[in-house]
């Protein structure tokens, strides 16, 4: 597949302030741009500043939900009713939130069925049902940076580089560990053979299979039966599911990696602190299959934050430290750059896309809601506040196949305010009757 349309680059201020001391390659930085600034041609739509009242924009201020008295007696979650007086219909707004001090911040979120799995600087893992503490299980490997659940499996991703592996026994109704990536069994037999080593610092070598930093995220290829790991030591590896074994390690980046997301036709879409975007594409090198480097997407100066897929319509989307989402559509066998969202003041550090919506988590707070309409063209929805710390991570429930399939879906988000708030959102642009 070829690929065209790299964006232009522009001018921006250099990265200043560290948004928090456990993220080295994530800066806070604040898009300026004068009115005489070359701006890149884009057929998104500019939303409107999140400072606008709810009169005027489909935008929802958050009440001071902490002193309102929660209808669960026994359950975590502070809940705020949706509203109704027959004037405005509310199809998108704030359900429930999440809100104690041991959870810690939250730096990973994944929906599985009716569950929510939550990960924390704390090491622990919570896993949630109908807004209430289902189970949970804790990992001695440092903060949890990525969740990833496959079938009965849940795999998560660690600061200190470990991937481990946890399995839901139903007689106990908890977790237990049944292993890491890579198998002590596989990292045994790898150290015995020098070939087998690689230098990732002066005067340091290790096995291959084994990230030595930081699991920053994790990417699921269900139909492949592969997992994919990208790591701040600049790695992505490939991973099977059926025994666990490190199938390759790529040098993907010449930074930390920040997010891999699996693709369409066969490609897998990564975002460094390095400034890019890079497409690899699973092929056979003899005997072997390898990922072979397609295209660079992006080259710029600001770090990629987060990627996001959307396989359905073919469109791929990358936050960066500099609070813009660039997107690129699939056209005739190629991906074009379709254009940029500008939506928020500071940081993108996460998305998500469902339906036709995508979702960007920002350090300014504020969750942007944009639909995508036909041609490439993207409008903001609306702006969901209530975080009072940088949205660090996004899920969408997933849908049972008997469901109503409506325009509404269900969303968590998860911050540094050590919270987890609910949402419903709407793909349908809000109605306000005066």
């Amino acid at each position: 597949m070829e690929m065209t349309g790299k964006p232009t680059l522009i001018r921006r201020q250099k990265l200043a302030v560290l948004l928090h001391t456990s993220e080295p390659n994530v800066f806070i930085t604040t898009h300026h741009q004068p009115e005489t600034t070359d701006h890149r041609r884009s057929n998104a739509s500019y939303p409107s500043p999140p400072a606008m009242s709810s009169t005027s924009s489909p935008v929802y201020f958050m009440s001071p939900f902490n002193n309102m008295p929660s209808p669960y007696s026994k359950s975590p979650w502070v809940h705020l009713p949706y509203q109704n007086n027959g004037n405005t219909v509310h199809n998108t707004g704030f359900i429930g939130s999440l809100i104690r001090e041991e959870v810690g911040h939250i730096y990973s979120l994944a929906s599985s069925g009716d569950l929510l799995y939550t990960g924390s600087d704390s090491n622990n893992i919570r896993v949630w049902k109908n807004l209430m503490e289902f189970s949970g299980f804790k990992s001695s490997s440092g903060l949890v940076k990525a969740i990833i659940v496959s079938g009965d499996r849940v795999f998560t991703g660690h600061q200190d580089g470990k991937i481990r592996v946890w399995r839901y026994l139903s007689k106990k109704k908890s977790y237990k560990r049944v292993g890491s990536l890579p198998t002590t069994k596989d990292y045994i037999k790898t150290s015995m053979n020098p070939n087998n080593y690689i230098e990732v610092r002066r005067r340091r070598n290790v096995p291959w299979i084994k990230h030595y930093d930081a699991v920053a995220c994790m990417s699921l290829d269900e139909e492949h039966g592969l997992l994919y790991s990208g790591s701040w030591d600049k790695s992505m590896k490939v991973w099977r599911l059926s025994d666990s074994k490190c199938l390759e390690s790529v040098a993907a980046h010449n930074d930390a990696i920040n997010s891999v997301a699996v693709g369409f036709d066969g490609l897998v879409f990564t975002g460094s602190a390095d400034g890019t975007v890079k497409v690899w594409r699973r092929e056979f090198v003899g005997k072997m299959t390898k990922h072979l480097l397609v295209h660079t997407l992006l080259e710029q100066d600001s770090a990629v934050t987060s990627v996001a897929v959307n396989a359905t319509d073919t469109t791929v989307y990358a936050g960066s430290s500099d609070g813009l989402v660039n997107f690129w559509v699939r056209e005739k066998q190629m991906l074009s750059h379709g254009g940029v969202l500008r939506g928020h003041k500071l940081a993108v550090l996460c998305l998500a896309t469902s339906g036709n919506l995508v979702l960007s988590g920002s350090a300014d707070n504020s969750i942007c809601v944009w639909r995508r309409e036909g041609g490439g063209i993207h409008s903001c929805l609306s702006v969901l506040n209530g975080h009072t710390g940088p949205v660090k991570c996004l899920a969408v429930q997933e849908r049972s196949k008997d469901e109503d399939q409506n325009d509404e879906w269900i969303v968590y988000s998860g911050s540094l305010d050590n919270s987890v708030k609910l949402w419903r959102v709407s793909e349908q642009p809000q109605i306000f009757n005066f």
